[in-house]
């Protein structure tokens, strides 16, 4: 049974993975900074723009969820399913997701931020064709 609405679920949805995006963000930086790139500054300018933008964007994220007094709790985790409990107003709504769905979703929030940050590169592009 649904005790969250549409509009609480998506804000406490989008703020869940965009977290878990922003870890992958940064670990990815690490392993860029730390392994055998020639250059690693153009990886590293992106990466930054992108946690920069995804992180602006769990502030706003997280400013609207306290106002609405919503929260979203790990309960547990194993090798297929990983569950949350979703908590807005004194309701309570629980839902386990399947691991690989939740990879696919923090990969298409990586692919969103990275389109957002070579936006200017292109519309550069586009201006001196």
């Amino acid at each position: 049974m649904r005790y969250l609405n549409e509009e609480e679920l998506q804000l406490a949805s989008r703020f869940l993975f965009l977290s878990m995006a922003i870890v992958v963000m940064k670990q990815d930086a690490q392993h860029i900074q730390e392994g055998a790139f020639k250059i690693k500054e153009p990886y590293m300018e992106l990466l930054g723009t992108m946690t920069t933008e995804a992180t602006e964007e769990r502030k706003q994220l997280r400013k609207k969820m306290k106002a609405k007094d919503i929260q979203v709790i790990t309960l547990n985790k194993n090798d297929s399913f990983t569950s949350f409990l979703f908590l807005c107003q004194g309701r309570e709504e629980k839902r386990n997701y399947f691991n690989p769905a939740i990879r696919k979703k923090v990969e298409s929030l990586i692919h969103e931020f990275m389109l957002k940050a070579l936006q200017p590169y292109q519309d550069y592009a586009s201006a001196n064709a």
